[in-house]
Order: structure tokens, then sequence, then C-alpha cells
């Protein structure tokens, strides 16, 4: 299938020489959730800019559905929605006639019943009336969403979409997202919360120092870079592991009644065999045990921390 955005070789140096992206390849798939993370400064909002036609790359290129970002600037801008980071919205403009304007400034003609939906979607009908102005950080948000969606796009880019809202609100938001990918909407996130990336995203990029060294499927990459927990459940408290276990690498818990055993889901042997047989060796027996994966957030880090 080709991709809705495909960008090549796209580069973008600042005065004097600072280097935001450095020659990023980057296919979209037509209505996937593809999230970037990244650390504060890695390029990711330079990268959506690059790709929304806002910043003009030094070199490289951007199409979308085929149409390049710069040659095709107002066919391509009219199948872009952007949320982004700031909230700039109008404090004296009613909540529906800000999103109203947006459709006209993307040239589609009026369509109240469109309007409507939009904000019934976003839990902002009841406040199509209110000014902008007397709305709560969560609704401004909410808003420049309804805005980004005023024009019917099919492409939505979301940078930072919950900073700054609690968790509740978080968590509607991912809901909205969801049901937006259910009408075929193709969505591109970054964020700060891998909780967001592990929830929504079906692929993962990873960005640092302007360099995309990192797009995988969200199944793929934590399976292939994960690792697993095996926690022992002992019928009796240790005080400390006894020397003879040193080799293993467990942690105990603080009651003394666990041990954690970490392990490479992509080793030849986990050495759990090699453990069992040292625990009795040991006279440490167990009633119970449990494993769990490694989480994105650990993941993340990882590779980041040994990125240059």
């Amino acid at each position: 299938m080709t991709p809705i955005i495909s960008a090549k070789n796209l580069s973008k140096t600042y005065p004097p020489g600072f280097e935001a992206l450095k020659a990023v390849n980057l296919d979209i798939k037509r209505g996937e959730i593809f999230a970037l993370l990244g650390p504060n400064g890695a390029g990711k909002t330079t990268l959506i800019s690059a790709i929304c036609g806002i910043t003009n790359p030094t070199s490289g290129s951007v199409t979308v559905d085929g149409f390049d970002i710069i040659k095709d600037f107002r066919k391509t801008r009219k199948m872009i929605g952007l949320v982004p980071q700031e909230l700039t919205n109008n404090a004296f403009e009613t909540v529906w006639a800000t999103v109203s304007f947006s459709r006209g400034l993307f040239g589609k003609p009026p369509n109240p019943r469109h309007i409507e939906n939009v904000l019934r979607d976003l839990t902002l009908w009841d406040k199509k009336d209110n000014m902008i102005m007397t709305l709560s950080g969560g609704m401004k948000r909410r808003v420049l969403i309804a805005k980004a969606l005023s024009h019917e796009p099919q492409i939505l880019f979301l940078d930072e979409p919950t900073a700054g809202v609690d968790v509740t609100l978080r968590k509607e938001m991912w809901n909205i997202v969801l049901r937006l990918r259910q009408k075929g909407v193709t969505i591109i996130l970054t964020t700060h919360y891998i909780e967001e990336a592990e929830k929504m995203a079906d692929r993962i990029g990873i960005i640092n120092h302007g360099e995309l060294f990192l797009t995988e499927d969200k199944a793929k990459l934590m399976s292939k870079l994960g690792k697993k927990r095996m926690t022992l459940h002992l019928i009796k408290p240790i005080d400390k592991i006894p020397d003879v276990l040193n080799s293993h690498g467990l942690e105990r818990s603080k009651d003394g009644l666990a041990l954690i055993y970490t392990y490479d889901t992509r080793g030849h042997r986990t050495g759990i065999t090699t453990l069992l047989t040292d625990l009795t060796q040991a006279g440490i027996h167990f009633h119970d045990l449990e494993t769990s994966q490694s989480s994105l957030e650990e993941i993340f880090v990882s590779l980041v921390k040994d990125t240059p």
C-alpha cells in the first residue's frame, strides 16, 4: 500500500548551523496511529512542521498522498489537521465561531452539521456559545482539536495533545483519538507520556538529536527489545540473597517475600532452569511465580540513553 505520507532525506539546519533534522526518512501508513517519541529538543516538532509545510526543509522532500508538500501546498494542506502544543485560540471568540472560521480558512463551504458533529464528539456542544477565555485548559485543548478537524482532514497531527491536562481528561482524549482512527483518519502524535504511545499507537518512531533512528510496530518493538521479569513468591521471607545466587542478578523485595529475575527474551537461554536448580540447592522455596514484559517506557529510556 502506498504510504499517505512519505518523507525522504528530510533535513533542517538553523543558523548558525544547528541541525534540527538529519536526513530523516519516514513513511506513514494510511489509517494508522503513529507515535513519535523523543526527549525535549530531539526534533519532534520540527519534523511535524516540515511535514505539514509550516517549516521549509533545508533539503529532502515530503509527499502527502503522492503530492509534494511545497509544490502542491494548498492541496496537501487541506488534507492535514494540526493540533499544536500551544493554546493559541482567540480568547474573545465563541467556540462555534472559531471552529467555523477555521473551516473557512481551508476554502471549505459552511457546514453547520459537520461543525456540530465535531463539537459533540469532543464534548464541546454545550460550550458552543462560550467565549474561549471562559474555558478550562482541557476544554481549550479540545477546541484546538475541533479546529483541526473542522475542514475534514484525512490526516491529523497531534503535538503533545494531552500536555498539562489531568489523568481523567487524558484518557477521554485517548478515546477521542481512537474513535477518529475508526473513522479512517491517519493520526501522528508526539508525546512525553510513554503510556499514551503504549495505549494507542500501531507503530513507534524514536527520534533523538534530529535523527530518526528507529521505527517499528509497537508489538514487535516490545517483543524484540523488551526484557521479561519473573517474580518468585517465596514460602518464607529471606533477609538477604545467598552468595551462591549472586551470578543470577536477582533483586529482593523489601519484605523479603519475593525474588525478581530479569532475563533477555532474545537469548538462546534464559537461565531459568539453572536458577531454579540453584534456588533448591540454597534451600529457598517458592509457592508461585509470575512473569511480566518490560514496558515501552523502559525500552525508550534504554534506546535514547544508548544514542550518541
